[in-house]
Formats: structure tokens, C-alpha cells, sequence
């Protein structure tokens, strides 16, 4: 199994991108799929995630710091989930891990988690 995290790089304060986590070697349509962050000389953090909600329906949980700004999603056909990130700000600098559940747990906590993707640097400038 592996998550491929892509799309990061570097962008102004107010700019937007969009992630992106492609999974292989198995489905997490009903899984739990989410995103974390790490800043330098900070511990890793909790940014959104996606919980399997039943009838092809997700429910989906934000960070307070990011809420109303990203917005996280699937697309169950392609393996892949997306975190398109808005209205960024110097402090969303980071590096970007996906990661996926084979499990339970909570999905806001790190290690609800077995599988993480390598990381995407994302850089804001002010």
C-alpha cells in the first residue's frame, strides 16, 4: 500500500492550491482519509479529514485553524483525495502528509492511522 502526496509549492498569502494523495495497492472508500501538517519545530498537526458516512457519503472534519478555508474531498474512482487549500496564510507553511485507516479511531489524531504518505512542502509567502 502507498499514498503519493502531490501538489504543493509555493504561493502567496491569499493564493490557493490543491492537494493531492493517490492511494495504491488497495481502496479506503470507507476508510478514514485525512490530512496532517508539520511546521518546522512544531509537532504534527491535524488539518482535515474524511470518515466513511454510509451510502457513498462522507462526513468531513477540519483543524480550527483551517476551517472554512480548505475543504477536503475523494474521488473514490480515481483512489484519490484532494485537500483544496484557499485564503492561505504564512502560517499554513508545512509540510502536508496524507494518511489512511484501515481501522478505527479517531480521525483527528495522528495515530488513528496506518498509512501516511511521504509529505508535500507547501510555502507561503506573505
Amino acid at each position: 500500500v502507498q499514498l503519493q502526496a502531490s501538489g504543493g509549492g509555493l504561493m502567496q498569502a491569499g493564493g490557493s492550491l490543491r492537494l493531492s494523495c493517490a492511494a495504491s495497492g488497495r481502496t479506503f472508500s470507507r476508510n478514514d482519509m485525512g490530512w496532517f501538517r508539520q511546521a518546522p519545530g512544531k509537532e504534527r498537526e491535524f488539518v482535515a479529514a474524511s470518515s466513511w458516512a454510509g451510502r457513498s457519503s462522507y462526513y468531513s472534519y477540519y483543524g480550527e485553524s483551517v476551517s472554512g478555508r480548505f475543504f477536503i474531498s475523494r474521488d473514490n474512482a480515481k483512489n484519490t483525495m484532494y485537500l483544496q487549500m484557499n485564503s492561505l496564510k504564512p502560517e499554513d507553511t508545512a509540510i502536508y502528509y496524507c494518511a489512511a485507516n484501515s481501522g478505527t479511531g479517531s480521525p483527528r489524531v495522528a495515530y488513528s492511522y496506518d498509512y501516511w504518505g511521504q509529505g508535500t512542502q507547501v510555502t507561503v509567502s506573505s
